[in-house]
């Protein structure tokens, strides 16, 4: 049975979920753009009371990574760039989860979906529950039976949990197959 479980929060993913999800006409009085910042705290609070983890701590991106550039100088390079009115909200959403004493995680060159990674992989080494929050589909791969994918299914607070059975289900293939499927999917 795990010790604890802990909630590791893709900051990029859910950010940009609400971004998009919810209109750009929500505002604070001063004119700044909050509908990102409204959605993500939303989520987290939805997520807090409806799987209770003993932990939660939010990774974001925080420059290039320079890693998967090198080995592929194409990466990311169709991606548009970031919307003024998101980028403007990643602040916020620090400082919102400043004052609610939750970690936030960021290293220069990597991406908050390798600290989900690289947090998964020692949490469930040590034991512990590990909920991976993210729309990132290729964080199916790191499932297994203490690891688990939350993510939204419509708009912003209706989530899903996949564990190894629902990934199965879902994709028709194992955890440790979802790369090979998803990158043959495309």
């Amino acid at each position: 049975m795990p010790q604890r479980t802990i909630a590791v929060v893709d900051g990029n993913s859910l950010l940009h979920r609400a971004f998009h999800a919810l209109p750009e006409s929500m505002t604070a009085p001063d004119g700044r753009p909050t509908n990102a910042a409204f959605g993500f705290v939303s989520m987290l609070v939805k997520l807090v009371q409806e799987l209770a983890p003993d932990a939660v701590v939010v990774a974001f991106d925080r420059g290039k990574p320079a890693f998967r550039i090198e080995a592929l100088a194409q990466y990311k390079v169709h991606r548009p760039p970031t919307a003024e009115a998101l980028r403007a909200q990643f602040p916020m959403v620090k400082e919102l989860l400043g004052a609610l004493d939750v970690p936030v995680v960021e290293l220069e060159g990597w991406e908050g979906d390798d600290i989900l990674g690289t947090l998964a992989k020692r949490g469930a080494e040590a034991g512990e529950r590990v909920l991976l929050v993210t729309g990132d589909r290729d964080a199916f791969q790191l499932v297994n039976e203490l690891v688990s994918v939350v993510t939204t299914k419509k708009g912003i607070t209706d989530i899903v949990l996949y564990g190894p059975s629902e990934v199965e289900e879902r994709y028709g293939v194992t955890p440790a197959q979802a790369p090979d499927y998803l990158g043959l999917k495309g």
